[in-house]
Order: C-alpha cells, then sequence, then structure tokens
C-alpha cells in the first residue's frame, strides 16, 4: 500500500474518533470566547476534523506529484470524502448546530452525484471532479469548522458567518451538483 492511500486511510480511521467525540456526552467544559460559549468537546472534534480534511489535500498532492494513482486510491479517496462530511453534517444537525433540511440537501447531491460515477464505471467511463466540485468541497469543510467553533474567530464581528458560510456551501453544492449532471447526462442516456 502506498503512502497517499495510507494517508487516505488514516482519515477514514479519523472518522469514528470524530464521531465519538461528538456523540458521547463528555464534560470537558468550555471556553468563554467573547460573545461566544464553546463546549471543549466541539473544539476538539473541530481539529480533529480539519486535520482529517487537510488529509485530502495532502494524499492528492502525494499521489499526483510521485504518479502513485491507484485504483484503490480512486475508491478510497471519495469514500472518506463523503464519510467525513455526511458523519459531520448528521452530527450538526444532532447538536442542533445546523438545519436539517440543508444536510438533507447536500447529503442527496453526494449520493446522487456518486451513483452517476457508479453507472459510469459500469459503462467504462471515468467521471473526474471538476473544479466547481472542488470549490464545493472547500465551502462544505469550511462550513463545518466554523460551526463546530461556533463561529469563532468571527462571533466578535457580531454576524453568523459559520450559517452565511453554510448557506454558500448549499448553494455551491447544487450547482456544482446541477452541472456535474448537465455535463455527464450523456451517461444516463441508453445506448440501445
Amino acid at each position: 500500500m502506498n503512502i497517499p492511500n495510507k494517508i487516505t486511510l488514516s482519515r477514514i480511521c479519523l472518522i469514528p474518533i470524530f464521531i465519538i467525540i461528538l456523540s458521547i456526552p463528555f464534560d470537558w467544559g468550555e471556553w468563554n470566547i467573547g460573545t461566544t460559549t464553546l463546549p471543549i468537546t466541539h473544539f476538539v472534534a473541530g481539529i480533529i476534523f480539519f486535520v482529517a480534511s487537510l488529509t485530502d489535500w495532502l494524499d492528492g498532492y502525494y499521489a499526483r506529484k510521485y504518479h502513485l494513482i491507484t485504483n484503490m486510491g480512486k475508491f478510497l479517496d471519495p469514500l472518506a470524502d463523503k464519510l467525513l462530511v455526511s458523519a459531520a453534517f448528521i452530527l450538526l444537525v444532532q447538536l442542533e448546530l445546523a438545519p436539517a433540511w440543508i444536510v438533507i440537501l447536500i447529503i442527496s447531491r453526494e449520493f446522487a452525484v456518486t451513483g452517476l460515477r457508479l453507472v459510469a464505471a459500469g459503462e467504462g467511463i471515468v467521471l473526474a471532479a471538476s473544479n466547481m466540485g472542488k470549490i464545493k468541497t472547500v465551502s462544505q469543510i469550511g462550513s463545518i469548522a466554523l460551526l463546530l467553533f461556533h463561529n469563532f474567530p468571527f462571533s466578535y464581528l457580531g454576524f453568523p458567518i459559520d450559517i452565511i458560510v453554510l448557506y454558500i456551501a448549499l448553494v455551491l453544492t447544487t450547482w456544482s451538483g446541477v452541472e456535474y449532471f448537465v455535463k455527464n447526462w450523456h451517461v444516463m442516456r441508453d445506448s440501445k
């Protein structure tokens, strides 16, 4: 197993730790930072999420730079991304930090695009990620981190930047999903 795949597996291994920290009612106290009360468990989970998200960039960097792209990596990398982001968004709903309807729309888009990729793969077609898809991912990661950090460090501004970034992530997620289907609709047409 090469280094990029090991990095991807480390991301997958961080997911259960992230889930446990946010799901089990640990009482590690809170930090009062300006107008924000930040539970330490949310801060620790946010750091774990951020580190796991960085591994996505790192494994891709190594795979491209050293020409270590493998079928296992093509399978594991998007799977790890979907698992991490889906787990985070679902836990944010449980913690009442994100509206369920937004999370449902975001996760639905991810399932739809994954389904399209599976259909394409069955036809021997590889559908590459678009630049809009990459921007979408960055916006999702940013919104999750800001929500976990309870809008810190932007709480001083008095604006819910975390919620604003979540709505931006929703728009970009929807836009990239529509774009993906429009560009690749030929995959869905029967050849018979």
